[in-house]
């Protein structure tokens, strides 16, 4: 059995048996009465561990009710944080040391979220990633891959989760050969596309599947660049994957659609569209939502979204647009289990779809408003300007 697949324990099996029979559920997009049921009675442990814990939560709590969320529950109290709102303030629900990790949200300047997990929660999260990918075939324990990181290159003092995350993915596939894009060069990284072209060739002449991880942007950057320099496709084995998160923000002007992304992804690289798949995930929460074939971003089994008014935070209908809205009970080392994204986006049943996954999926359609605030995207973007 993969390791990341390995039992997982709840820091208070007394406190908090729900969450652990939750978070136990192995079949990831599982959906009906039950597990409804379940998911209810764990979000009651999770308010009860934060109250106790979390001056912050407790008086959250006990202020006037939230509008519930159909997709949520009608009983289900998940009172509402914004994700701004870790940008400014640490608030743990566990001592600090039992503190495993210590991850933040953006580049070496602006405002960064300070999230802090102990190790069920991050171990909890990776087996949910585990899980999916485990659920598509993805872990391939016997099957060497070389690897293009669209991330940042680790270095000593670095915390981001986007570098944390691309890397944990690596333990999926054996690693033949890893190439970061963003390369490391003493006080900062730089965006190497020369290294990332160099890398795609002979990647393609070693003929093990490849697997692309990271911000979509620098892939359409790099395929840009060998149209440019007239390079001709290459053709990596069928069998390759391409897994991307952290959107394009920084550089909305140049962005393409992603079916055109998928399309010339599918031209210049030889992978199918079926094998290229967008995420969407935060350091705020950290439960893992991945396309499925048809390129739909759905609820694991784990969580529930809902979308909420920009003006009211009342809950919304399928199909009309608010703030983002993430709900899941795993999270014991800080106040985040339910949590409103900065971003905008539309929840749809799963029958609507056409994929055999039941359960609701959302889209993004962007950031609400401006802000100050910045991600790891924002920050590799502006990697990208300064090599304009």
């Amino acid at each position: 059995m993969n390791t990341h697949l390995a039992p997982v324990h709840v820091p208070d099996p007394l406190a908090l048996p729900h969450v652990q029979r939750l978070c136990d559920l192995a079949s990831p997009y599982d959906q009906g009465p039950a597990t409804d049921a379940l998911f209810a009675a764990a979000m009651a442990e999770a308010n009860d561990w934060h109250a106790q814990r979390s001056p912050f939560f407790r008086s959250l709590l006990a202020d006037t009710p939230e509008g519930a969320a159909p997709t949520v529950g009608p009983d289900v109290r998940a009172p509402l944080v914004h994700a701004n709102f870790f940008k400014r303030h640490e608030v743990l629900s566990v001592p600090r040391d039992e503190v495993f990790l210590h991850l933040t949200s953006s580049g070496t300047t602006g405002q960064k979220s300070q999230m802090f997990f102990d190790e069920w929660t991050i171990r909890s999260a990776q087996r949910m990633v585990a899980r999916i990918f485990d659920h598509y075939g993805w872990i391939t324990p016997d099957r060497a891959v070389n690897y293009l990181l669209y991330s940042y290159e680790p270095a000593p003092a670095l915390k981001l989760g986007t570098s944390f995350t691309d890397n944990y993915l690596c333990d999926f596939a054996p690693a033949e050969r890893v190439t970061h894009a963003l390369r490391h060069t003493g006080g900062t990284h730089e965006f190497d596309v020369h290294g990332c072209i160099r890398a795609l060739r002979q990647y393609a002449e070693d003929g093990l599947p490849v697997r692309i991880l990271g911000f979509p942007a620098f892939l359409h950057f790099t395929l840009e660049r060998m149209r440019a320099q007239g390079i001709p496709p290459i053709q990596l084995p069928a069998d390759s994957l391409v897994v991307l998160g952290g959107g394009w923000k920084g550089h909305a002007d140049r962005q393409i659609g992603k079916e055109e992304f998928r399309a010339e992804v599918s031209e210049l690289l030889g992978i199918p569209p079926e094998r290229i798949r967008d995420t969407f995930g935060s350091v705020e929460h950290c439960v893992p939502y991945i396309e499925c074939a048809r390129h739909r971003l759905h609820v694991p089994v784990w969580s529930r979204a809902a979308v909420r008014d920009t003006r009211t935070l009342e809950p919304l209908g399928y199909g009309e647009r608010g703030y983002l809205h993430l709900v899941s009970p795993y999270i014991t080392s800080v106040p985040a289990h339910s949590v409103v994204m900065g971003d905008l986006a539309s929840l749809h049943p799963g029958e609507e779809c056409g994929c055999p996954l039941p359960t609701p999926w959302f889209t993004i359609h962007g950031r609400a408003g401006l802000s100050r605030n910045r991600s790891c995207a924002v920050a590799a973007a502006e990697l990208l300007k300064a090599q304009a």
